[in-house]
């Protein structure tokens, strides 16, 4: 879900990129990236369907999260934020009990194995307390009460560009986390911005997830796979194929009115 159109923002001296740092070492816009959610398609309610699966039977996959009681989610939120909310385009927020709901409503239809979720905003901690379902793992660019940071300025747009969370964390991912098999763990992460570094102090909760972060690999929710079923025969679709509603598991789409 990308609410702004950086990439294409007329301020923006390169279209078509997004660089972490005044220096352009990485573009954070590369081909790799999908964005299923842009613009006014970016508001609480489409989230809130998002996690929870009720999204009207005629969405595409693109736009479904596709996960059953075998995967682990990863929910990465930003923007600005303070105590027990998020700001979604300045009109609405997402609170804390939003997400909450959110959470169980996953738990309880088997949406998900186990979840981090990582809030980087002003008082990001208070995004994640209300959670109370089980196997979640959280982490906070700051405790309530403290603000994140900015870290890089870039004087050609006036602007800065990354915060110290976000920058000391990419950094540990791009430098440590090189491919599937490594051993860093959890808690490497969680460590990857101290004090010292973020100006702002890292919350980690984790009496909802059974699990030591100490031995649990980073890759469990930053690496993914994908089970791709190769076909050599031709396949047709008639018109009876695509009148049938589409399935995808566990769903709630008889929710939706």
């Amino acid at each position: 879900m990308l609410a702004d159109d950086m990439p294409c923002n007329a301020r923006n001296p390169k279209p078509g990129t997004v660089y972490n740092s005044k220096y352009e070492r990485i573009n954070l816009y590369g081909v790799e990236v999908e964005v299923d959610y842009r613009g006014y398609e970016v508001s609480v309610e489409n989230f809130m369907r998002l996690m929870t699966g009720r999204v009207h039977p005629a969405t595409p996959r693109s736009k479904r999260l596709l996960s059953d009681h075998q995967s682990n989610i990863l929910i990465y939120l930003t923007g600005h934020g303070g105590d027990g909310f998020l700001k979604f385009q300045d009109s609405e927020e997402l609170t804390n009990v939003d997400l909450a709901d959110a959470v169980e409503t996953m738990y309880q239809g088997n949406r998900y194995n186990e979840m981090l979720v990582i809030a980087d905003t002003c008082q990001s901690e208070s995004m994640y307390q209300k959670i109370y379902s089980p196997n979640v793992l959280a982490t906070s660019s700051s405790l309530v009460g403290e603000d994140s940071l900015s870290y890089d300025v870039d004087q050609s747009i006036g602007v800065y560009i990354i915060d110290r969370y976000t920058q000391f964390t990419l950094e540990f991912l791009e430098n440590e986390v090189k491919s599937l098999l490594t051993n860093k763990s959890m808690t490497d992460y969680f460590n990857s911005c101290p004090k010292s570094k973020c100006l702002s102090t890292v919350g980690v909760r984790t009496d909802l997830y059974p699990k030591d972060p100490k031995r649990v690999r980073v890759t469990d929710f930053f690496g993914s796979s994908r089970i791709i079923r190769t076909v050599t025969e031709k396949i047709e679709f008639d018109d009876e194929w695509l009148s049938v509603p589409p399935y995808y598991g566990k769903s709630m789409d008889s929710d939706v009115t």
